[in-house]
């Protein structure tokens, strides 16, 4: 049965996409069968991995019983990937019902004996995609940039992860923090590590021991349609996508 991890924060701007392709590719690349699943309207994790996101059937026909998941299962480079695109910003409109919370999860049960892991990226928002999304799954991996404002809101995520803990998915943890755009020499960012451990503790996790530093190869990869490996392998941000990588296989080892 597949690990199935949905990366999350309601701030825009702290790597959440940029982490989901990294760690989707980093797991293809160790020979692990990997499903990528964009449930972002913008669609920049297909966009990333250099998909044409207008075409073929996308998360939002799955979702809304016009595709079947397996119609909406696209294969790129190492991994298997389910995109989106502008039409799925309409979800909060037209996913009714009791249990709309649990689309995703009902759509991925399928396929899911059939992957290793599965990766969810969701929109910089708490709403009934980002609900789906830890419904869906079994760990939390919360991308968070070195910088005092990334701070801010993870109160509100803890209290949406502890309302999912008690309804929809109570096998739900968070793997952990994950500090990007960490620049080791920068009185800021240790300071921020410090805080983000204090914050850690308070729900019941950890700080990812690995951290992802800047640098440009991070911004230019999404549009060559490249995962950080395939543009820039020897890049800093790149060597520390392989180590969480690595991490997150030594955390999931067992389960």
């Amino acid at each position: 049965m597949a690990h199935t991890i949905v990366l999350t924060n309601q701030k825009g701007g702290v790597g959440k996409t940029t982490t989901s392709v990294a760690l989707a590719a980093g797991l293809g690349r160790k020979g692990k069968k990997v499903l990528a699943v964009d449930l972002d309207p913008q669609g920049n994790l297909g966009f990333s991995l250099g998909m044409d996101i207008e075409e073929g059937p996308t998360i939002y026909e799955a979702l809304m019983g016009d595709a079947s998941v397996y119609d909406a299962i696209h294969r790129v480079g190492a991994v298997d990937v389910i995109h989106s695109n502008i039409l799925l910003s309409s979800a909060d409109l037209m996913f009714r019902g009791e249990n709309r919370e649990l689309l995703l999860k009902n759509l991925l049960a399928p396929v899911e004996p059939l992957y290793d892991f599965i990766i969810i990226d969701t929109p910089p928002a708490i709403n009934i995609l980002t609900l789906n999304g830890y419904s869906a799954s079994q760990h939390l991996i919360i991308p968070m940039a070195a910088e005092i404002l990334s701070l801010v809101g993870l109160v509100q995520l803890k209290d949406t992860y502890e309302t999912i803990r008690r309804s929809a998915n109570p096998g739900l943890s968070i793997m952990g923090i994950l500090l990007t755009k960490y620049e080791t020499r920068r009185r800021l960012s240790r300071d921020v590590r410090e805080m983000a451990e204090n914050v850690a503790g308070q729900l019941g996790t950890k700080v990812f021991d690995t951290m992802i530093r800047s640098g440009v190869a991070v911004a230019e990869a999404p549009a060559h349609g490249e995962s950080i490996f395939d543009y820039a392998a020897s890049s800093k941000p790149a060597q520390d996508y392989a180590a969480l990588v690595d991490e997150v296989l030594r955390l999931t080892e067992g389960e």
